[in-house]
């Protein structure tokens, strides 16, 4: 296990949070995410089985997300703290607006966002994989993206122009 934890620490990966609204919305630092499909457009988020959010992605059916930019890591740090307040008072700090689709929170600023329903849930080990169908899917500003690296949050730095990657 400790061998997994380091090796994945080499990997880096951008930074989201994971909402889901209704009654109880809700909302998580997350970069356990990744595109699955782009016909049909399908994402997918691995939430542990304990998580609040988990409880919350069930029950309401649908999941957003929010990819953080370089300058959000207060609010990477803000959902990734067990100790914030539950339900509607944990937004009353952040700056969000309701996903057309769903109504789960946004997070403002945020590199992009996608409001998703869940279309499949596979357990695996101690987490739920929630493969979500995209609904809405819009890009912010050109900024520098939050990335995890090492244990820790990271700038990517200055963007580029977008190129393809041979493959």
């Amino acid at each position: 296990m400790v061998d997994l934890r380091r090796v994945m620490s080499t990997f880096a990966t951008g930074v989201t949070v994971i909402t889901v609204g209704g009654d109880t919305p809700h909302g998580m630092t997350a970069n356990a995410f990744c595109s699955v499909s782009l016909d049909p457009p399908l994402v997918l988020c691995c939430v542990s089985g304990t998580a609040r959010l988990h409880k919350a992605v069930v029950s309401e059916g649908h999941f957003a997300v929010s990819v953080l930019c370089a300058e959000q890591e207060g609010t990477a740090r803000y959902f990734a703290d067990r100790t914030r307040p539950e339900g509607r008072e944990q937004f009353a700090s952040v700056e969000w607006f309701p996903g057309p689709g769903t109504g789960a929170p946004l997070v403002a600023d945020a590199l992009g966002w996608l409001e998703c329903e869940v279309t499949e849930e596979i357990v695996a080990g101690d987490h739920s994989v929630f493969v979500g169908r995209v609904l809405h899917a819009v890009t912010g500003p050109d900024r520098s993206a939050l990335l995890f690296h090492g244990g820790a949050f990271q700038g990517l730095g200055t963007p580029r122009a977008a190129g393809r990657v041979a493959g």
